[in-house]
């Protein structure tokens, strides 16, 4: 009887946090369109200066990459730390070579 009991909780925790992670991805996919469509504004009205469009798109870019590792990804979960640590990696190491070649370039 006990087992029983564990076993009907246990499937009713695991429901509930199914529909609180879906709930959390359609909030995060919608941010991501909108995210997009304020990109998409941003170059087709023409309202901001090209010098303040190609960073603000740049910055969008960059949480909408957060957004897809940290909630589409799955990265938030327990065991993932090793490939996160290859993902700053790469990153850390992206930056320093952009950043060693602009200097070599523009020096």
């Amino acid at each position: 009887m006990t087992n029983q009991a564990n076993s009907s909780q246990g499937l009713e925790f695991r429901k509930q946090r199914n529909k609180d992670e879906m709930k959390q991805q359609v909030v995060v996919f919608s941010l991501m369109i909108f995210f997009t469509l304020i990109a998409f504004a941003a170059v087709a009205f023409e309202a901001i200066t090209p010098i303040f469009t190609a960073p603000f798109i740049l910055i969008l870019a960059v949480v909408q990459v957060l957004f897809q590792l940290y909630y589409f990804m799955h990265m938030s979960h327990k065991g993932h730390e090793v490939p996160i640590i290859f993902i700053f990696g790469g990153v850390f190491t992206a930056i320093i070579m952009v950043a060693a070649l602009c200097t070599i370039v523009w020096w």
